[in-house]
């Protein structure tokens, strides 16, 4: 299992989570990702804007994932991501799998249907889409995993825990000087990364 600390509006969350599925399949792994809750609105104190989430997404397709975003609308883009977080922790009650696959269908609302995840009627659809009822979801589930982020040091969206080492953005070279993003695909440190996370032969499970 890959333990992750992600916000659901983080684009560098949604790449490489998008990646490592690709990659598990491609391997026939068995490891599943559990991704818990790092708001980045309690982090920085304000939700993250969506200009600023643009520039990164517009860097993100012009050098590393040009197949993805392209529902993308920050008109959608969501005033808070916390019902959103509850609603994943709710499907990790179920399982590994249903949690794994609420996370990521989040994602795929923001960054790929350009749905806003703080209306109850989109949450609503996603939970029923699982087996889950909404009005099930805990807030306090989300404060508990943040806490639990906090006490392991997280640095940022997205931070993988892998056998106890942690990785922010393990696959990602950022250079960001003003308002210009520069972001380049490391080939080298996602196959090392990804050796660890999800092993490198037929149906081995980490």
């Amino acid at each position: 299992m890959v333990t992750v600390f992600a916000d659901l509006t983080c684009p560098f969350t949604h790449v490489g989570l998008r990646r490592l599925v690709v990659r598990r399949d491609e391997i026939k792994s068995r490891a599943r990702f559990l991704v818990l809750a790092w708001p980045l609105e309690w982090v920085n104190g304000e939700r993250l804007d969506p200009a600023f989430a643009a520039t990164e997404i517009a860097a993100l397709r012009t050098e590393v994932a040009p197949d993805l975003f392209r529902g993308f609308d920050p008109r959608t883009f969501p005033s808070t991501t916390l019902p959103g977080l509850a609603l994943a922790s709710l499907g990790y009650t179920v399982d590994l799998a249903t949690g794994e696959s609420v996370s990521r269908a989040l994602r795929d609302a923001v960054f790929e249907q350009g749905l806003d995840i703080a209306n109850p009627t989109v949450l609503s659809a996603i939970a029923s889409a699982h087996g889950l009822d909404v009005r099930d979801a805990d807030p306090e589930a989300v404060r508990a995993e943040y806490e639990e982020g906090r006490r392991r040091a997280v640095v940022g969206s997205p931070y993988f825990i892998v056998d106890g080492v942690g990785y922010f953005c393990p696959s990602l070279d950022i250079t960001h000087v003003g308002d210009e993003f520069s972001i380049r695909f490391d080939a080298p440190a996602f196959e090392d990364f990804t050796a660890r996370a999800l092993g490198d032969v037929d149906g081995a499970m980490r």
